[in-house]
């Protein structure tokens, strides 16, 4: 248990990735009506160095809040928490705000270390030892309830049990995961039931505790806020009709594959496959998603084969296990490819694999 708990904490210092205000500025102006009267709730963040903690007490009577609350996990030091409740002066530097927000506040230490168990059916959680000022203590949880709107950028390697204790006591949120959060089956089960979706931006960088500038994956804000965005239409004006051969369709899916969303045909009333960076432009009214092509029979669209002795063929000619044409979709060719492709016991041909796609249906077209 000590050398768990240990990792643990490793690991969650190296997600300490700071949001640049910049980027905090470009989304949070899409929603200030919806913090009018609210208390939120900054439940990762350090406040002395937070563009979180900084934008919202910078921002506290345009925005109109009632309360913010912070909470700063440490591992050696005692963890604690500010509430604020305005009176700042936001005249000045980033450095004296903040300083004179904190002493208006005053920090109040965190003490309840716990022992976590299973958190419920959503996420199978192993017992792990963790810290005050972790979001998972009792005192972080009671801070939670009191909240209206969390608004963070979450650990990532803690990332799925972070968003079930999100739903799991109803809470409005704004956060920042990574790109591969969406393929997560607990995530996406979310997406599917319009329970989260994507917000306004992507975010690129982030600040390293060093103070050097960390180039990351793409990032999203995950959120189930309301915004005009997610109202409006993708304008479609492909079309499937004569443009057949635009459009292959997967050797283990009963649908289409279409590369950008911008190709999306108008026409198409069958199952379609879109990458996932289509939910940056998802209209739950136009579109219904079924499934993603992660190879589990789970959602409403699934495989349709699976491949017997599946083998990926190298770029040398060597030859590696090939499990992985059964967790993507796949296409199957009468021509070897350049590069890396795949063979199957039960397939008479070459397979390319793609990244994961999210399979839609077109709403206004009918089943």
């Amino acid at each position: 248990m000590a050398n768990k708990t240990l990792n643990n904490a490793k690991k969650q210092k190296l997600d300490e990735f700071y949001t640049q205000l910049s980027d905090i500025e470009k989304e949070l102006k899409n929603y200030k009506k919806q913090f009018k009267n609210k208390i939120v709730f900054c439940n990762c963040d350090d406040p002395e160095m937070s563009n979180f903690y900084y934008y919202f007490v910078s921002n506290f009577n345009e925005i109109g809040l009632k309360k913010l609350i912070t909470t700063h996990f440490e591992i050696d030091k005692t963890s604690y928490k500010i509430e604020y409740s305005g009176g700042a002066d936001v005249r000045g530097n980033k450095e004296m705000v903040i300083k004179r927000a904190i002493a208006l506040s005053k920090k109040n230490p965190l003490k309840q270390n716990f022992e976590q168990g299973s958190q419920g059916d959503l996420f199978n959680v192993e017992p792990v030892r963790s810290y005050s000022g972790d979001f998972r203590s009792p005192e972080c949880i009671k801070l939670l309830k009191e909240s209206d709107i969390v608004v963070t950028n979450p650990p990532f390697s803690l990332f799925r049990e972070y968003v079930e204790q999100l739903i799991e006591y109803k809470k409005k949120f704004l956060i920042i995961g990574n790109v591969n959060a969406i393929s997560c089956k607990e995530i996406f089960k979310l997406i599917k039931q319009d329970k989260i979706w994507l917000g306004y931006n992507c975010v690129r960088h982030f600040k390293m505790p060093n103070g050097t500038m960390f180039e990351s994956a793409r990032s999203f804000w995950y959120t189930n806020l309301d915004s005009a965005k997610r109202h409006e239409d993708i304008i479609l004006y492909r079309t499937f009709i004569n443009n057949e051969n635009k459009y292959p369709t997967y050797d283990n899916y009963d649908a289409i594959n279409v590369d950008k969303a911008v190709d999306i045909p108008m026409d198409y009333a069958g199952l379609m496959g879109v990458p996932i960076t289509f939910l940056d432009k998802y209209n739950p009214k136009q579109f219904k998603i079924l499934g993603i092509t992660s190879g589990r029979d789970e959602f409403e669209a699934f495989p349709i084969k699976r491949y017997i002795n599946p083998k990926q063929i190298n770029k040398n000619g060597t030859t590696t296990n090939g499990s992985k044409a059964n967790t993507r979709a796949t296409l199957l060719l009468s021509k070897k490819p350049n590069g890396i492709y795949y063979t199957a016991d039960n397939v008479n041909g070459y397979l390319s694999i793609l990244y994961a796609r999210i399979l839609i249906k077109n709403k206004r077209l009918g089943d």
